[in-house]
């Protein structure tokens, strides 16, 4: 039986009708078409899921649907403004920290989800904000760098 609800994505009141057993990626990328939220290992652990529920990085693909009731949920495809990039897209872009780039959208929203909460980050804080992102191209160098020049930009 499915269930209404409503959360708040991507700055836009959102209201569907979901069915209880759904996850928050399936939600997504099959009913509303982002599918820049990729789906990797499907258990929560290589964050390629990693959308920002409440200022939080959240693994989409494990978070049960009907807890996004009244939620606020960010994902890759909210990030552009006005057509332009976000700061942390452009800095992976310009530092080469896209490869394949199957894991860039988790990677960017989890890098997000630390500079929002932290203006000046150390490397170790980087290091522990991506560490349940799994990133099998670049090494993680490129990635941090990226989100360091990101911080000192500001």
């Amino acid at each position: 039986m499915k269930k209404e609800i409503t959360f708040n994505l991507n700055n836009e009141e959102t209201t569907v009708e979901v069915d209880p057993k759904w996850t928050l990626l399936y939600l997504l990328r099959e009913v509303l078409n982002l599918t820049g939220t990729k789906e990797g290992c499907g258990y929560g652990e290589c964050g390629a899921c990693t959308v920002i529920i409440d200022g939080k990085a959240v693994n989409s693909c494990i978070f049960p649907v009907l807890e996004a009731e009244g939620k606020n949920i960010i994902t890759i495809e909210g990030l552009a403004k006005d057509g332009q990039m976000h700061p942390l897209q452009k800095a992976f872009i310009e530092k080469g920290a896209v490869q394949c780039g199957f894991c860039t959208p988790g990677m960017i929203m989890s890098a997000k989800a630390l500079l929002d909460e932290k203006k000046n980050p150390t490397d170790e804080d980087i290091k522990e904000a991506i560490e349940g992102n799994l990133c099998r191209c670049t090494g993680y160098v490129m990635i941090i760098d990226a989100i360091k020049s990101v911080a000192a930009g500001r």
